[in-house]
Parts: C-alpha cells; sequence; structure tokens
C-alpha cells in the first residue's frame, strides 16, 4: 500500500490513470475516505490522471490523537503529490476536502493550477464545531452519525441505493473517533476567508441544492464573491455530491478543467 510520511503521520494515497493526463487531486470530506469518489473514476480517468488522498485521520492513514489544523492537512496533501509526482494539479475536494484545497492554493499556489470546490465554505459555525469536537471526544461516532447521515444523502437517493447510504454509516461508525475529532477540529479553527481574494487559479464552486450543511445561502455565495473569477455549478445533490449527483459532478469538473 503506498504511504506517505508527513509530520510524522502515515498518508495513504493511490494514483491512477493514464500517464500524460492533466493531474487531479482528489479530497474526501470529513467522516469518509477516498471511496467516496468511486462513482465517478471512470469518467474522470478518462481526462484525468488522479491521486486520491485518505485525509488524516481517515480511512487507511493514521489518526493521531490531538487537533489539526487546516494547514497540516494541506502539507499532508503536498506530501502525497510528491510521492505521486505531482509537480502541480487541479484539487478537487469536497466539505473538509474543499477547505484543505482552499488553504493549498493559499499556501502554496505555485502548486494548484485550478480549484473544484464540492459542498465546502469558508465560514463554518465556531461554536457548533467546537460541540462536535467535544462530542466525538466523549461518545465516539455514535453520537453524531445520525447527524452526519441526515445531511450526507438526499432521502430519494438514500431510499434508492440503501446498500450505499450503508455503507456511508458503517464506514463513520468504525473510524477513529480521534480522528475525525482531530479534522473537526481544524474546520473549527479554520482562517480561510480573509484569504480568498489571493485564490487566482481558475476556481469552479459547486453547490448542492439539497446540502443543509454548506448550502449557497451563507456558504457557497462567499466563495463566489471573494474567489476572483470563480464560476459556480448547482446540482440536485445533498452534501455528497460525488454520490448523490456522481454524473452531473464528473461532467462539470470534467467540462471546466479537462
Amino acid at each position: 500500500m503506498p504511504f506517505v510520511a508527513s509530520s510524522g503521520t502515515r498518508i495513504y494515497w493511490k494514483l491512477e490513470g493514464e500517464a500524460g493526463n492533466r493531474p487531479l487531486v482528489l479530497l474526501n470530506s470529513i467522516g469518509t475516505d477516498m471511496d467516496l469518489w468511486d462513482e465517478m473514476l471512470p469518467a474522470l480517468r478518462r481526462h484525468f490522471m488522479l491521486l486520491r488522498i485518505d485525509t488524516r485521520g481517515h480511512g487507511a492513514s493514521d489518526a493521531p490523537p490531538e487537533d489539526y489544523e487546516m494547514g497540516l492537512l494541506a502539507r499532508d496533501a503536498a506530501a502525497a503529490m510528491n510521492a505521486a509526482g505531482f509537480e502541480r494539479a487541479v484539487v478537487a475536494g469536497v466539505s473538509l476536502g474543499g477547505m484543505i484545497a482552499m488553504q493549498m492554493a493559499v499556501d502554496t499556489p505555485e502548486r494548484v493550477t485550478g480549484l473544484a470546490l464540492i459542498c465546502t465554505s469558508a465560514t463554518m459555525d465556531r461554536s457548533a464545531w467546537t460541540a462536535r469536537v467535544d462530542a466525538v471526544r466523549t461518545n465516539g461516532l455514535a453520537g453524531i452519525v445520525d447527524l452526519a447521515m441526515s445531511r450526507f444523502l438526499s432521502p430519494d437517493f438514500a431510499d434508492e441505493r440503501p446498500e450505499v447510504s450503508a455503507t456511508i454509516r458503517s464506514g463513520l461508525l468504525s473510524m477513529e473517533a480521534a480522528g475525525y475529532a482531530g479534522c473537526a477540529a481544524a474546520i473549527r479553527d479554520m482562517d480561510l476567508f480573509d484569504h480568498l481574494t489571493n485564490v487566482i487559479v481558475p476556481t469552479l464552486i459547486v453547490t448542492g441544492r439539497r446540502d443543509t450543511s454548506t448550502p449557497f445561502e451563507g456558504h457557497g455565495e462567499h466563495l463566489l464573491d471573494r474567489i476572483p473569477h470563480a464560476e459556480h455549478v448547482a446540482l440536485d445533490a445533498a452534501h455528497l455530491a460525488p454520490l448523490d449527483a456522481s454524473s452531473s459532478l464528473s461532467a462539470a469538473i470534467i467540462d471546466k478543467f479537462a
């Protein structure tokens, strides 16, 4: 299995697609792993060389028991890019993954050629995420799984694809509480909003009409307003758009960056 060391932690990554295609990094949301992108891979592989990364605390990556910060998560992604031989890439991220992508564009703009910011934000409620960190460290993932699942997928998708919903739920319940809490702390302490005007790469902002976590109002609208020359696409999806609207999201990314 391909791991790279980053700040004393092993980060799991996977490379696939044809060499010579445009590099595309895919970053998962909090509470999921790189499998979040599975349904989009056949379409994306035809156009991109794909690097998927399990965010620190998620999937096969290590989960040190501490608060993480967004700059650290961005450095983890950069370390995986180095291991995969990616000097520069378009970076696509869902939720937490989008926040990491923005942090990369702020900290190391020379390495980011474009951004796909999917169901994400630069302005989350600090008190809500403080409570989330405390709840997970006290009671584990069982204490927040119902809340998370109510936002992850639209009711229609959950009814039509119960096996996918069950897989996401079991994956969330089985992950290390320390990893979830560490990433939740990074969201709590995020400091991106005032830096967004410095992001100058082509940027696609994707919002979900059924997303109650980071809807356009109060979240996507601020990214669109602050990031120069950003474009917006709204999909019929809840928070996990790579599952809820895989075909539409694939087409939007291909149209913008292929």
